[in-house]
Parts: structure tokens; C-alpha cells; sequence
């Protein structure tokens, strides 16, 4: 019983670190509650009235969650400085509290001042967060001047225990945090190779399922790696180790993903698009059985489980696993591949180049690795690898900034100021006592946001939220009745929740946060099904003024912001293909894996601000496919893009990579074509057009009639993404409205 519990502890726990990259939402929860139960078990110890308790655990939560440093020493000097900032905030509140028409004026400014404040980086976002936060609570609790010094012991208690929290209870160090994304990175891996498994043995009912499986563990793989590479420099010890890290994770991305890719091809009756594993709900291709003897099939299946097992390897590597580890990377020296269709064979060949990036990851993260069972393939691929280490140079980072208005922290300042004083106007008239529930609204659904797409569809996340929250309230304040330590035990639960859920759904953190607020109003004895449903008016009055500022203040529109986007992405991919190939034709070293990173980023930010055109509730169907559509042909052309960065990062040192001059001349057509689509995005060149023409292969001399490469093999695979990378783009002109040019003849 004890050995078959054992692998589903272990299964449940790999699926645990894979939902949570780096436990960072747990770690939130945790922290966030650890620092309020503090809170409430001193000021409780001291007789604190239950006013002060929940000053002071609002409190706890807004030090809490405000700093956002990677740092501990800049987290520990950003606490240091909110505490003067918070009792500055609830003393300005307080003596203002019976001058209305003043006190709303200077909430006004604290308002603009506070998001104007994100310009100075995490530090200043955490002190306006802070300023903002606790002026809101001294309103919440109906602070007066009288109660200020009860209110100071109260913050501070609160700050001094979300720093034990913080760097005692529940500490995060880079290096720790890092162990932890490496382990998520693995545990998603793993699950790919799962969904490749999966794949491998379904049948053409399963196929749509299958590739919605292999697209999901796809695009989650790839968040985490992304999410390693912002975390590189506190995490590691100098910039070589960073940039070794950056290197190997993008190696074993790209394989994986490849491996996938090549598996859906060896299926389908056709070749599989790169596509197909980018954009959602796009129907699997016509699979059938895997073509070859039914012994290949079962190896395989037997190899894809052998690499699941070496990703999922902690230890030191015994026989066994050596054994595992040699017999993959044999296929990247054509030893023991099966008899079958050259399609099935790049499967076997994909399988032992993944397992050779996942052995340069675990050397790049666990140090050196015991040689002694080494085959001559693994040694080789040590070699290569250790020939790649020594390459690693150090990246240059340029910055430039708007100024005046059109610098985003100014304008979101303007508007937010704008849209608080309609929330206060309007707050008061429906209540003079409850007002500041429109002014938190409309700030909160201001935050992360650059459109007033985003703006509109946080406004409807959160009233959705609130409108399920507020029954969720009046269930909870009647089950909790007047018992205290009751209502303070749940408000917990419902904070740690709030905290945990917050990066997966906005709708789900406001139902908690709604569900909370009835607890607390049941705390200080103002509960009633009139209070909570004032709540819901003032969370629709705030959504309301938060889009009206948004929409005639200093408006961003959302198409407005997608090009932008859309032309940096296709910036950055036009200087990546541009710098690979060059660099695969023999040209100088350059940052390219740097510059593949600034791609992904850009491609991110693209991705969140399509949210609004995508929404379910978007009445222009149209629209969303289309924006679907480009944002998967977009992430088509940066995993081909990445493929070939990473190949030419390789070429200094690796001992099979030669530069073919030919490569930069083929790539031409490709980057001029990028541009052009830019051209037209920005309205710069409305009469650019597309180049097509024979295929990137066919540019270059050496290509047989049959279609088989007389290339090296590493050189036909750059051919490969080359070409994908040339359809993807050429794909982008009809959704984008960019015309052909028409071919002579």
C-alpha cells in the first residue's frame, strides 16, 4: 500500500507545483494570512476594541501585498517608508473627516499623487498603494482625530507583523523562489511530455482533445520559462550563470515544443502547421495511425516515458537513469533508429535532442553530473555542451521613456483623479457615509490597465464578482451571527483565498473580497442587507466613472494600443530573424537569445492587451477570431524565431554547426516582408505589400528533385523554421489587411 501511495503523492505534487510556478500564489495567501493572524492575536492580547482589530488587519493586508520588490533589502527599506506614509494618510483622513467638501479635494490629490507614483518603479507604486489604502481604511473604520493614537499602535503593530511575516514566517529568497520555478519547470514539462504521450495513442475521436492538451501544456510550459527569465538576475549568482540558465531553458522549450510538433506531423495525413499548436479551438488535422511497424510505435511510447522520467529525476542518476539517458541521445547520432518513414524517424531524433537539452538543464542547474556510465553520444553531447558554456557573453540594455502626457503613469493619473472626483459626486448622493466604495472601485479597476477595453472588461469582472459576493456575504454574516473569532477565522479563509485565486481570475478575487467586506461589516455591527446592497451600487457607479474617464480623458483606445504592441512584436521579431540569420551565415555574435526574450515579452504584452477583443462577452465575433487568429500566427513565427536564435547561439562553439553564407540572403524576403507588415500597422507606408515567391529551401543551390535535403542536417532544420517562419508571416497579411505584391509572369 505504502509503495502505491507513493507515486500518487508524488503524481498529486507535481501537479501542485505545476499550477503554481514557484508557489508565488501560495506564498501570497500565506503571507498575507500569516501577517493578519499576527495582527489580530496581538492587538486581541492588548484589548484592542474590534474597530482597531479590523484597522489593523487592513492594514496588515495593504503592507502586505503592496511591495512588490524582488529584493528583501529593498522590501525591508519599502516597509520602513510606508509606515510614516500610512500614519501621514490616516492622520490627513481623520482630521478631515468632518470637512467634506476639503477632505474630498485632498483625497483627490492623495489619489493622483498615489498613481502617479508607479513612475518611480516598485517603490513608488507600493507607497501610493499604501497611501491610497489607508486613507480608505480610516474612512472604512470612521476615523476621527481623537482616534488617532489607537489607530498609529494599530498600524504599527500591523506593519511590524507583516514584516515577520514577511522575513521570518513566510521569507522568499531569489534563490529559493528560483528552486521552486526550476521545479514548476520541470513538473510542466513533464505534464507536455504526458500530453505528447497522449497523443501518440489517440484515436481520431481523441485527436481534438489531444491537441487541446498538447496546446495547453504548450502555452503553460512557456509561462513559466518566461516567468524564470524575469527572476534570472536576483536568482542566480552572476550574469554568466543567468545567461547559461536563460540559454538551457530556452533549449529545452524549443525542443519540447518541436517534439510536439513533430509527433502531430508523423499523425496527420499531412504535414501539421506550427499553428495548430497556437491557435485555440483550431480542429486537429486528419490523424491515423502512426505509419510504421507497430515495434517502432511501442519503442516510441517506451522512449517518451523514459524521457518523462528523466525530467522528473531529482537525484543522482544511477544506472538505471544513465542507461535511460544514453539510449535517447543515441538517436542524435542516427544509432538505433527504427526501421519507418522518415516522419517517424525526426520523432525518435526530436526525442533525443529534447533529452539532450534537458540533460544541458539540469547541468546548468545542479552543477556537474556523474560521467562514469557516459556512451560515446552522451560524452559528445557533454562536449557540445561544455563548448556552449564557455561562448556565454554579457548582455547591454537600453531604455527610453515618454515624457508629459504621454508618459502612461501621468495620464492613468489624470484619468483616475478625473474619474474619482465623478466617483465621490456620485457616491455621495447615494450615500454620505458610504461613498468611498464608487472611489476603491474605480482606482482598482484603473490598476494593470493600459485601454479602455481592459478598463471595461475589469469593470464587468469585477461587478460580476461583487453581485455573486454580496449573497455570499449575507449567508456568511448570518451563519457567523455576533460570534467574533468566528467572523475574524473566516475573514481569513476568505483573504487567503482572495490572495490565491487573484492571478487566475479577477472575478473570483472580488466575489471573496465582497464576501469579506459583509464579514467585516458584521464585525463593526453595520451589517444589513440595505449596507451590502449600497455595495453593489457604489461597485457599478465606480465601474461606470472608471470607463467615462477612461473613455474622454486622455483616451487610449484599445485598437489604439494593440498596434502599438502589434509593432513592437513585429519589430523585435523582424530584428531576431534578422540577427540569427546573420549570424547562421558566419556574420558577428550578437545577443540573440536577449533578443528573443524582448520578443516574448512583447508578445505577452500584445496577448493581455487582446483580452478585450477576445472576451467572451465581445459582441464583434468577427473581430475576436481575427485578433485570435494573428496572436497565434504571432506565436508561430516566435517559436520559429526563437528555434533559429537558439541554433545560431550554438554556432561559436558547436562542433556540427557550420555557417552557411546563403542563410542571410534567404531570410531577406522574410524580414522585408515583417517590415513592411510594421509599415502598414503604423500607417508609416500605407503602400507596402507582401513579397511571396518560391520557397526559402528552393532559394538556395543543393536541393533534390525528390524534395530530400543535401543540406546537414542542422542546416535543413534551419531551412525548416526559415520557411515555417516565411509562411506565418506571409499568413499575417490577409487578417491584417496587407496586400500581395503581383509576381511578374
Amino acid at each position: 500500500m505504502k509503495a502505491a501511495g507513493r507515486p500518487a503523492r508524488t503524481g498529486l505534487r507535481e501537479r501542485f507545483v505545476a499550477s503554481d510556478p514557484g508557489l508565488l500564489r501560495l506564498t501570497a495567501a500565506l503571507r498575507t494570512v500569516g501577517a493578519l493572524a499576527l495582527t489580530l492575536a496581538v492587538l486581541g492580547l492588548a484589548g484592542a476594541s474590534t474597530s482597531l482589530m479590523v484597522a489593523g488587519a487592513i492594514a496588515a493586508m495593504v503592507s502586505t501585498f503592496s511591495i512588490r520588490e524582488r529584493q528583501r533589502t529593498a522590501q525591508a527599506v519599502t516597509l520602513a517608508l510606508g509606515l510614516p506614509v500610512a500614519f501621514a494618510s490616516v492622520s490627513l483622513a481623520a482630521l478631515l473627516s468632518e470637512r467634506v467638501v476639503v477632505g474630498d479635494l485632498c483625497f483627490v490629490v492623495l489619489i493622483f499623487c498615489a498613481v502617479y507614483g508607479r513612475r518611480f518603479g516598485d517603490r513608488g507604486t507600493a507607497l501610493g498603494l499604501i497611501a491610497f489604502q489607508v486613507y480608505f481604511l480610516s474612512l472604512f473604520v470612521g476615523a476621527d482625530p481623537g482616534g488617532l493614537p489607537g489607530l498609529w499602535a494599530a498600524i504599527a503593530v500591523a506593519f511590524a507583523c507583516s514584516a515577520l511575516a514577511r522575513f521570518a514566517l513566510v521569507p522568499v529568497t531569489p534563490t529559493g523562489l528560483m528552486g521552486r520555478l526550476r521545479d514548476a519547470f520541470r513538473a510542466r514539462l513533464a505534464q507536455l511530455v504526458t500530453a505528447q504521450l497522449t497523443l501518440l495513442d489517440a484515436t481520431p475521436e481523441q485527436a481534438d482533445k489531444a491537441l487541446e492538451d498538447l496546446r495547453e501544456g504548450t502555452a503553460r510550459l512557456h509561462e513559466t520559462a518566461l516567468m524564470i527569465q524575469s527572476r534570472l538576475e536576483e536568482g542566480t549568482p552572476d550574469e554568466s550563470t543567468a545567461r547559461l540558465v536563460q540559454r538551457r531553458i530556452a533549449e529545452a522549450e524549443i525542443a519540447a515544443e518541436r517534439l510536439g510538433l513533430l509527433l502531430l506531423s508523423a499523425r496527420s495525413a499531412q504535414r501539421a502547421d506550427t499553428l495548430t499548436l497556437h491557435l485555440p479551438g483550431a480542429p486537429a488535422p486528419e490523424v491515423g495511425r502512426l505509419p510504421g511497424p507497430d515495434e517502432a510505435v511501442a519503442s516510441l511510447r517506451r522512449d517518451l516515458l523514459a524521457l518523462r522520467t528523466l525530467i522528473l529525476h531529482t537525484g543522482a542518476q544511477g544506472t538505471a537513469v544513465a542507461h535511460l539517458r544514453n539510449r535517447l541521445l543515441a538517436y542524435r547520432d542516427e544509432e538505433n533508429l527504427p526501421p519507418a518513414s522518415r516522419a517517424v524517424q525526426d520523432v525518435f531524433r526530436a526525442v533525443g535532442e529534447t533529452a539532450r537539452a534537458v540533460m544541458g538543464l539540469r547541468i546548468a542547474l545542479d552543477g556537474p553530473q556523474d560521467e562514469s556510465d557516459d556512451t560515446p553520444s552522451t560524452t559528445r553531447s557533454r562536449e557540445e555542451l561544455d563548448a556552449e558554456d564557455a561562448a556565454i557573453d554579457a548582455p547591454a540594455e537600453p531604455d527610453d521613456e515618454e515624457t508629459g502626457l504621454r508618459r502612461p503613469t501621468t495620464r492613468a493619473a489624470v484619468q483616475v483623479a478625473v474619474g474619482s472626483s465623478l466617483a465621490i459626486v456620485g457616491g455621495e448622493l447615494l450615500s454620505a457615509h458610504r461613498w468611498y466604495w464608487a472611489v476603491l472601485t474605480c482606482w482598482i479597476v484603473f490598476i494593470n490597465t493600459a485601454s479602455t477595453g481592459e478598463i471595461l472588461v475589469k469593470g464587468y469582472r469585477r461587478l460580476l464578482g461583487t453581485v455573486f459576493g454580496v449573497v455570499a456575504g449575507i449567508l456568511l454574516a448570518a451563519v457567523v451571527g455576533r460570534n467574533t473569532w468566528a467572523a475574524f477565522a473566516l475573514v481569513l479563509l476568505l483573504i487567503f483565498a482572495m490572495f490565491y485565486t487573484a492571478p487566475l481570475s479577477y472575478t473570483l478575487m472580488s466575489f471573496f473580497v465582497t464576501a469579506m467586506l459583509g464579514l467585516l461589516y458584521t464585525l463593526l455591527h453595520t451589517y444589513s442587507w440595505e449596507v451590502l446592497v449600497l455595495r453593489l451600487e457604489e461597485t457599478a457607479l465606480g465601474v461606470a466613472c472608471g470607463v467615462v474617464a477612461a473613455v474622454l480623458v486622455l483616451p487610449i483606445r484599445t485598437d489604439r494600443r494593440t498596434n502599438e504592441l502589434l509593432g513592437t512584436v513585429l519589430e523585435r521579431l523582424a530584428e531576431v530573424t534578422e540577427a540569427a540569420a546573420a549570424q547562421l551565415s558566419g556574420g558577428d555574435v550578437t545577443d540573440l537569445l536577449e533578443k528573443a526574450r524582448e520578443l516574448d515579452q512583447a508578445l505577452g504584452d500584445l496577448r493581455s492587451a487582446t483580452k478585450p477583443l477576445t472576451h467572451p462577452v465581445t459582441p464583434m465575433r468577427a473581430r475576436r477570431a481575427n485578433a485570435r487568429y494573428v496572436v497565434a500566427l504571432l506565436e508561430t513565427c516566435a517559436y520559429h524565431a526563437r528555434a533559429l536564435a537558439a541554433t545560431a547561439e550554438l554556432l561559436p562553439a558547436h562542433p556540427s554547426i557550420a555557417a552557411d553564407p546563403r542563410l542571410s540572403g534567404a531570410a531577406g524576403r522574410t524580414v522585408r516582408n515583417i517590415q513592411a507588415i510594421a509599415a502598414r500597422v503604423a500607417e508609416e507606408d500605407t503602400t507596402a505589400k507582401i513579397e511571396t515567391g518560391p520557397s526559402i529551401a528552393s532559394l538556395l543551390e543543393g536541393v533534390a528533385a525528390d524534395g530530400t535535403p543535401r543540406f546537414g542536417r542542422v542546416t535543413d532544420r534551419v531551412l525548416r523554421h526559415l520557411q515555417r517562419l516565411d509562411e506565418a508571416v506571409v499568413g499575417l497579411a490577409r487578417p491584417l489587411e496587407v496586400p500581395l505584391a503581383q509576381q511578374d509572369g
